[in-house]
């Protein structure tokens, strides 16, 4: 017969548990000096990051510098904070050495560059492109597929609101990895428009008339003046290019176009320099004859024309 076993019981030491509270209370008594130092210094290192971060954004902003000291200020901030968690740590836990904590520090710190690459990359990239100043806030800039006035150049991202009234969020790496046109980077800028002239008109008083016409228009430039050229005989058309100068932004330099190009329009009107439409020239012929095909005895006709001159 089989002896029944039964489960071992458990014996619950009450002295025990009350001893292990006890040290516990005992450790958290010893620390309370300890906790209270840290507190305090980490309260100290918060109000220090604080006012070194406004301190920075205030200088910034007296010198036209916003967005830098906006920067500056967030990474200086952090900087305190993270020294004084240490240092409070280090209060409250007498048996971590400053090297351990170097030690790991560098390990997380290698860990995290990993892990936030993409983040690090772009605040990196926003000190760089706020201290060199390729472009400012203001300034109307092309950045890939996209055109419009910088708004604020952030820690991630550089804000600019298009012409057409949205806002584009582009991330800083791209923008000061990739090609960038300053349109306003200079007070002034150069537009072009090419004209078509018939072949019986005069290209010399096309050209004159051209920059007469652009010099009349308030906002063109007169130093530089206007220019035209000749550049093209086309298929159709005599091309002229008349070119002229504007100041940069785009408000000026769209409005101004449409001024010059609606003058030279009317100016070529009243000295008679015809604008051609595209042509083309239709030889109908028979192809059934002995002469199939052979296009010196080709006529010019009209697409609905019979042979019998009939339509």
């Amino acid at each position: 017969m089989e002896e029944e076993t039964t489960p071992e019981q458990i014996h619950a030491d009450p002295g025990l548990i009350v001893d292990k509270i006890d040290s516990w209370l005992d450790g958290l008594f010893r620390l309370i000096p300890n906790i209270a130092v840290a507190f305090v210094v980490m309260v100290l290192f918060v109000v220090a990051g604080l006012l070194v971060g406004l301190g920075i954004r205030r200088m910034a902003h007296n010198r036209r510098r916003a967005d830098l000291g906006a920067v500056i200020g967030s990474v200086a901030r952090w900087a305190i904070w993270i020294s004084g968690a240490m240092l409070a740590l280090m209060i409250l836990t007498p048996s971590i050495r400053p090297g351990d904590l170097i030690a790991g520090l560098g390990i997380g710190t290698v860990a995290i560059g990993f892990a936030f690459k993409d983040i690090l990359q772009n605040l990196l990239s926003g000190i760089l492109l706020l201290i060199r100043q390729p472009f400012a806030v203001g300034d109307q800039i092309v950045v890939g597929d996209y055109e419009g006035t910088v708004e604020h150049i952030q820690t991630r991202a550089t804000l600019i609101k298009t012409y057409d009234g949205r806002r584009v969020v582009i991330p800083n790496a791209d923008v000061y990895t990739d090609a960038v046109t300053v349109n306003t980077a200079f007070p002034i800028r150069r537009s072009q428009y090419d004209f078509g002239i018939t072949y019986g008109s005069d290209t010399k008083l096309a050209m004159k008339v051209a920059v007469e016409a652009a010099s009349g228009i308030e906002r063109v430039m007169n130093d530089p003046g206007p220019e035209a050229l000749s550049v093209d005989l086309g298929d159709f058309a005599k091309v002229v290019r008349l070119r002229w100068w504007t100041k940069s932004t785009r408000t000026d330099v769209v409005h101004v176009a449409s001024d010059v190009m609606l003058a030279v329009e009317d100016t070529f009107r009243e000295n008679g320099v015809e604008i051609p439409f595209p042509t083309r020239t239709l030889y109908l012929h028979d192809q059934t004859g002995g002469d199939a095909g052979d296009r010196a005895t080709a006529l010019p006709r009209s697409p609905g024309e019979t042979d019998d001159g009939g339509a």
